[in-house]
């Protein structure tokens, strides 16, 4: 692989991510207490400590996606 296509690669490797994080907040804003009983009773976690987790699990996964994805696709555009 030459860094044009690694280029290619993370760009939309950051896109998709970037959309399965919206999705993801999108569906526990709209179904948030369904959420929240589901995974209360899935897991045995208390329903007060959820959200936090949520948050927690959102934010996360949006410095993974700017640390493993964005960062290493900026710097290559630059290179290039």
């Amino acid at each position: 692989m030459d860094i044009n296509q690694i280029t290619t690669f993370l760009g939309w490797c950051t896109a998709i991510n970037m959309v399965i994080l919206a999705f993801a907040a999108i569906l526990l804003f709209i179904f948030k207490d369904f959420a929240i009983n589901t995974h209360s009773k899935l897991t045995g976690v208390s329903a007060a400590k959820l959200p936090s987790l949520y948050f927690s699990y959102m934010a996360n996964y949006k410095i993974g996606i700017l640390i493993f994805n964005l960062a290493p696709y900026i710097a290559l555009t630059l290179m290039v």
